[in-house]
């Protein structure tokens, strides 16, 4: 299949319609993250939401696109070992993964594959393990970040729901930053306000809030 028929039958706003505002809105949301650290360059980022079906995984898929089509090297790691789908939004396999890689303990290569964006490749999750609080807290992991930095400019995490399980707040703390991903019509306010407690606790650095299925301003043509 060629790059532009994969692109067009992709769920991926930013591979599909790439000027559309929904589009726009990504790349709109790059450059805010890019503006967010200054100070500090932001090298990881964790995506999180409060609960499921609030499209925290589309969302991060869509920012990775972006990234990766402003030349940046960019990996995308499934970090949600409960209900992973990067994997399905970009038609890759998931038999090796993040999961392999902690079980090997011979450091071998990591199974990154390359997705049909150029410069953004995936960490697919691997076998769903029993614990994945344990896994996502442990050193083997926080080693498996450091080598993850090495080879991107970018790396972005997906994670289950905040509010659900601890697996984000675990990861959050070995991370540059945080996304939180709301739903508009969806999220309740109380959930919102957890989550950002929850996050806020670990003294995860929060740097902003990305609202989904925001009605379109026809004004100004942009979400």
């Amino acid at each position: 299949m060629s790059t532009n028929e994969t692109s067009s039958a992709s769920p991926l706003i930013a591979l599909r319609d790439p000027r559309s505002p929904a589009a726009e809105a990504y790349r709109t949301l790059r450059t805010n993250i890019q503006f967010s650290s200054l100070d500090k360059p932001l090298r990881t980022l964790l995506v999180t939401s409060t609960a499921p079906d609030e499209g925290k995984s589309l969302t991060l898929a869509n920012l990775a696109v972006t990234m990766a089509q402003a030349e940046q090297r960019v990996i995308l790691v499934e970090c949600d070992l409960r209900r992973p789908t990067l994997h399905t939004l970009f038609g890759l396999p998931n038999e090796e993964g993040l999961t392999s890689v902690m079980l090997d303990q011979r450091e071998a290569s990591l199974p990154l594959q390359p997705t049909s964006v150029a410069g953004l490749s995936l960490l697919t999750s691997g076998p769903l393990p029993p614990r994945p609080a344990d896994l996502l807290g442990s050193r083997r992991m926080e080693a498996l970040v450091a080598r993850l930095q090495d080879e991107a400019d970018m790396v972005l995490f997906d994670t289950p729901p905040v509010t659900a399980v601890t697996d984000a707040a675990v990861l959050a703390t070995r991370l540059d930053g945080v996304l939180l991903v709301l739903k508009a019509g969806k999220t309740r306010r109380d959930r919102a306000r957890e989550a950002r407690r929850m996050l806020e606790k670990v003294k995860a650095n929060v740097i902003g809030v990305v609202l989904n299925n925001a009605r379109l301003e026809t004004t100004y043509g942009y979400y």
